[in-house]
């Protein structure tokens, strides 16, 4: 691992257009930000979406100089049709607090399964404890984070 700070959103990550109005119930979402747009970042999703259980999770990670927000929304009661710029759709595994996409997912079992795409794969999520899975360049990126703050609203 590098000892340089990476930018994780100046990266080609699944990044794309996530129309809202299209998906249905409760989404995970991460924003991915500078330190100095965190206040801004905060008014916007909070003036933008009906953020469930009343906390924004603001993560940090030695691999980055931003930080990563994640936060429910409730896809019925928001008043936008767009996605804040990048965000990304995560999945969560509570147990390990491990928060991923679905291309990471399959790309993190094809490197442990001899690269063989198997969804009953059995993955060991402890090992992946407070991490984040992307994808990029179509390859497995795992970033480490620690919470920064949990902002109430």
């Amino acid at each position: 691992m590098s000892t340089t700070k990476s930018a994780i959103f100046m990266t080609s990550y699944e990044f794309e257009n996530i129309v809202i109005d299209e998906m249905a119930g409760n989404k995970l979402f991460c924003t991915f930000i500078e330190h100095d747009k965190l206040d801004e970042t905060l008014h916007s999703l909070t003036s933008r979406y009906a953020i469930l259980y009343s906390k924004i999770f603001v993560l940090e990670s030695p691999d980055t100089d931003e930080l990563i927000l994640t936060y429910n929304i409730d896809i019925n009661n928001n008043n936008s049709q767009n996605a804040l710029s990048n965000t990304i759709l995560l999945h969560r595994k509570k147990e390990s607090n491990t928060l991923y996409t679905i291309n990471a997912l399959n790309a993190l079992i094809k490197e442990l399964n001899a690269g063989v795409l198997d969804i009953n794969y059995r993955i060991e999520w402890p090992q992946y404890r407070n991490t984040i899975l992307l994808t990029q360049d179509g390859g497995l990126r795992k970033v480490h984070t620690k919470i920064y703050k949990i902002v109430e609203i």
